[in-house]
């Protein structure tokens, strides 16, 4: 029953190519793609509670086993990324449906938004370094395909900078690769996780992790997110809430798995450059998003700022920080959603790209107006929504771990966060409007609802904290205990 775990990954491939046969017919291409991605879903929501039950699966490709074939291991922590990114594809590929956007469904948006989906959770799933570079490259031609669909200049300026980065750092990756075979012999993540731990991480394999620090942190915008604001800018509304959700979480999932189960033997270099590394990003997506006007760039700062607050657990390393940055990445994937979608909408709605060159829309469209200010509370961690308890979580973890200054700094990006979104917020919905009845745009309820569905998401996720914590606590106890997944991945040998 393992096979079912190549689902996730091989059902949108598979999809994907078949609709590329329907060009003429969008109509089967969207309700296609939602399809895929609502039956995605159930059976990464099953697999998720079959490894709950009976813990860590493991699907050898071929039946070869490690280290010679393709190995999917499926962990609570990975299977959680599979069913959140999964959850938040259906409700962005609905906007899309709704949306409308006829020019880019002729060039095959819909086979390239379930490719890109393919790559995540294929990256989320893969047991071997390989794999993972080759579900990273998945993803990333997707995304190259995706960046620069409708041709416009913006679009082709942004996506020839988003490119030549991600290339650059595709030839780290595999110079990484070389590295660790090399002086390892394997690229198995639970043979590597067993020999680096023999070898105790001498600074051979410090340097090499170093190298990969480097590779995930262009992926995940850690520190080095100068790529992130323009082009995430330059998308339409519903790809650009996929890349926020997605893209940037799979440099993150990365990071923790290869500083939790790999190269965790001198956290006081690793760890510590994670730390400063969380800092300067933190600092720089806070400047970004107050010092800016325009609505796409402050929503992408904002994206920057959560990688760095995310970290925050990671280099605190105990058991109650890495749960909150768990809890805290779930929720993050949710609301940049959400927020992208609100975004892109009242761009749509206004005509407007900056905050003051509009003002109340609370009064053309009062429930677009309200699912806003849920979204901010969300993201500035206000109680009882979801960003509350991952935020409270890190921060205890992290003051346990004595980490004061990380944690003083990741409060305050907090503030700025509610600061440049309620800009937003009072400029944009309150005051008078400056929208006239007869000019006013109708608001699609397809377009909406996507929007509603993911406030009353993170909101749910905050209240029912009960029901979500089993899972954050198995993810976080596999994670701080690399011998489960390593007994988990090589059960069979």
């Amino acid at each position: 029953m393992n096979n079912i775990l190549v689902f996730p990954m091989v059902l949108p491939i598979i999809v994907g190519v078949l609709l590329l046969f329907f060009r003429s017919n969008p109509n089967i291409q969207r309700w296609c793609s939602v399809l895929t991605m609502v039956v995605v879903f159930l059976i990464s929501l099953w697999i998720l509670e079959k490894v709950m039950n009976e813990g860590i699966l493991r699907l050898d490709f071929g039946e070869w086993a490690p280290p010679f074939g393709i190995t999917f291991v499926a962990d609570a922590f990975a299977m959680l990324l599979v069913s959140t990114a999964s959850l938040v594809s259906i409700l962005c590929l609905l906007y899309a449906v709704f949306a409308r956007d006829e020019r880019r469904e002729k060039f095959f948006l819909y086979p390239f938004l379930l490719l890109l989906v393919a790559g995540v959770n294929g990256a989320f799933l893969t047991g071997d370094l390989f794999n993972l570079f080759v579900c990273f490259e998945v993803m990333l031609l997707a995304s190259y395909v995706l960046m620069t669909l409708g041709g416009e200049k913006k679009q082709l300026t942004e996506g020839i900078k988003y490119i030549l980065i991600n290339i650059l750092s595709s030839w780290f990756f595999l110079l990484g690769i070389a590295y660790m075979y090399g002086t390892l012999g394997t690229l198995n993540l639970a043979q590597l996780s067993q020999r680096i731990a023999e070898a105790g991480q001498p600074p051979l394999l410090t340097t090499i992790s170093i190298l990969f620090l480097i590779v995930f942190s262009l992926k995940a915008g850690l520190v080095l997110y100068f790529w992130l604001p323009g082009s995430y800018g330059a998308l339409p509304t519903a790809v650009s809430a996929l890349f926020a959700a997605l893209l940037t979480k799979v440099g993150v999932y990365a990071l923790f798995r290869f500083f939790t189960l790999l190269f965790y033997h001198e956290p006081s270099i690793t760890h510590t450059i994670i730390g400063l590394m969380a800092i300067v990003t933190m600092v720089g997506g806070s400047l970004g998003a107050i010092a800016y006007v325009d609505l796409s760039k402050i929503a992408a700062y904002n994206v920057v700022i959560a990688i760095g607050f995310i970290l925050v657990g990671l280099a605190s390393h105990n058991v109650e920080a890495i749960q909150g940055s768990i809890y805290y990445l779930i929720h993050d994937i949710l609301v940049k959603g959400l927020l992208f979608l609100l975004i892109g909408t009242v761009i749509y709605l206004s005509g407007k790209t900056r905050f003051h060159q509009a003002s109340g829309l609370i009064t053309n469209y009062p429930l677009l107006g309200w699912i806003f200010l849920i979204t901010i509370l969300s993201l500035g961690g206000i109680p009882p929504f979801s960003g509350f308890a991952g935020k409270l979580l890190i921060g205890q973890g992290a003051l346990g771990a004595g980490e004061y200054v990380l944690t003083a700094v990741a409060f305050l990006s907090s503030l700025f966060v509610l600061y440049s979104l309620l800009r937003i917020f009072l400029n944009m919905f309150w005051g008078e409007t400056s929208i006239r009845t007869q000019n006013q745009i109708p608001l699609s309820k397809g377009m909406l609802a996507p929007c509603l569905v993911l406030a009353a998401l993170t909101a749910g996720l905050g209240l029912g904290m009960d029901v979500v914590s089993p899972y954050v606590t198995e993810a976080a106890h596999v994670l701080m205990n690399p011998e489960l997944y390593i007994e988990g991945a090589l059960n069979n040998e």
